[in-house]
């Protein structure tokens, strides 16, 4: 889809900061990060949501939010990672490509599902470095 936000990411015509990618699926920082580590799963071919999605990719992306979860557990040592997916604008789906969200969690703080300030760069740069780092020597 060539306004799709995710498929120009994809296909390398958006700037994202990458900790995995493969045939099916790509990884990468949430530049509106509601915590650091904030990682978006992707499909790389373009589904809507979960309905639309066939169970290959579903599969794909559940196995590989699972290796960075691992990752984000040994670098950002968060103490709790909130797995999400959201569906339909009624859900607060804003990109309109399937994909789950990894967030890392810490007691006490407030649930939000969205961040009203992107991330600093620098910042998110020096994380996907170290998670991509980490996921290479699992």
């Amino acid at each position: 889809m060539q306004s799709c936000v995710f498929c120009k990411i994809i296909r390398q015509e958006a700037p994202a900061h990458r900790v995995y990618e493969d045939d099916r699926v790509i990884a990468f920082l949430d530049i509106f990060p509601v915590s650091e580590g904030h990682t978006l799963v992707v499909t790389k071919k373009h589904y809507v949501d979960l309905f639309e999605a066939d169970s290959e990719s579903l599969q794909a992306v559940a196995a590989i939010a699972q290796k960075v979860a691992h990752a984000l557990r040994e670098v950002v040592r968060p103490q709790g990672l909130m797995v999400f997916q959201l569906n339909g604008a009624a859900a607060g789906q804003t990109v309109f490509h399937y994909h789950m969200h990894l967030m890392p969690r810490a007691e006490g703080e407030p649930l939000r599902l969205h961040a009203r300030q992107p991330g600093d760069p620098q910042r998110l740069a020096e994380l996907a470095a170290k998670l991509r780092a980490c996921l290479r020597s699992e």
